[in-house]
């Protein structure tokens, strides 16, 4: 997918890449080679600053030419309630454009829409990329919160359950938590660099730094930095739970199972008195009109004895 959006603050507009004119933001979502040759050919960016987002496994990291910087960084994505994952998102910077690339559309992006169109300007291009890295951290803050909400709900039901379902699911968070740890360390260093091109010659026409962006900069550092402080606490939270609920689902299994052993023990008794006095052979009480009661009661009896010692020894 490819958009050209035009926004100043007031009138947000897309058209085609065939009317590009300056100060534009060039939206690219999963794109296919044709549209990567377009962009490059029509804005001058190298093409492998457009297919370096294109990749999952890339790192965060940031590149200079002397017409271009790329801007890489992780941005988090959610799959359903327990499965989070972070992906590549490219920031292009050239003298007249922006570009950003990313494997599939995400909600960081959607923030910038028209109905947020006075929270940003595409004309002002380092304030646009701090503002995608500000909500960035903050989708971060968000699934985080999330997380620790769905781990709430998932120890209430681990309680009560002897299924590993709750712990498959725990181990998907967790596994989810890893990535935005690497994610968003990775992103720091990215964001601690940004911070240095102030001083950059080499980036100063293309990166230009006024004190409100310098605000904002350090606005995302702190948020960036409160993500990590957050997903590591939830990750040792995470840990010690699966630890914790695979001993609990263990316990309440082996409840289980002497509950039962304890029940078999009390049906043994009565199974057999009433063996014994089915046999083919003369028995106690067998021409006597009430047999039949005096034993079943006599079974009982015995039955309920063994269930009283049983309970005295704790084994209900």
């Amino acid at each position: 997918m490819l958009k050209v959006i035009k926004n100043d603050g007031e009138n947000y507009r897309e058209f085609d890449l065939t009317d590009l004119i300056k100060n534009s933001w060039i939206k690219l979502v999963n794109p296919n080679s044709e549209e990567l040759i377009a962009v490059s050919g029509a804005t001058g960016a190298p093409l492998d600053f457009l297919k370096a987002p294109l990749d999952e496994e890339e790192r965060s990291r940031i590149e200079l030419e002397e017409e271009h910087i790329l801007v890489l960084t992780d941005i988090p994505v959610m799959y359903n309630e327990t499965n989070y994952d972070t992906l590549p998102l490219g920031i292009i910077l050239t003298q007249d454009y922006l570009i950003t690339v990313c494997l599939r559309d995400n909600p960081v992006l959607t923030e910038f829409s028209p109905i947020s169109c006075r929270s940003f300007n595409t004309a002002k291009k380092t304030r646009f990329v701090f503002q995608i890295l500000y909500k960035s951290a903050t989708y971060f803050l968000k699934y985080l919160r999330q997380i620790n909400r769905r781990t709430d709900q998932i120890e209430v039901d681990l309680r009560k359950s002897l299924k590993n379902q709750e712990i498959f699911q725990l181990m998907d968070l967790q596994k989810g938590l890893t990535y935005f740890t690497s994610s968003l360390r990775s992103n720091g260093v990215v964001m601690d660099r940004l911070l240095r091109l102030r001083s950059n010659s080499q980036a100063q026409h293309l990166i230009k730094m006024y004190e409100e962006d310098e605000d904002l900069l350090e606005d995302v550092i702190i948020e960036n930095n409160q993500a990590i402080q957050m997903v590591e606490m939830y990750t040792n939270i995470l840990s010690s739970m699966t630890d914790a609920f695979a001993s609990i689902i263990s316990n309440n299994l082996n409840m289980v199972m002497k509950f039962l052993a304890s029940m078999t023990i009390i049906l043994a008794v009565p199974t057999m008195i009433a063996s014994f006095w089915g046999m083919n052979v003369n028995v106690p009480f067998m021409n006597y009109p009430y047999g039949f009661l005096i034993v079943s009661l006599m079974a009982v009896g015995v039955a309920g004895v063994s269930a009283f010692l049983l309970w005295k020894k704790n084994m209900f």
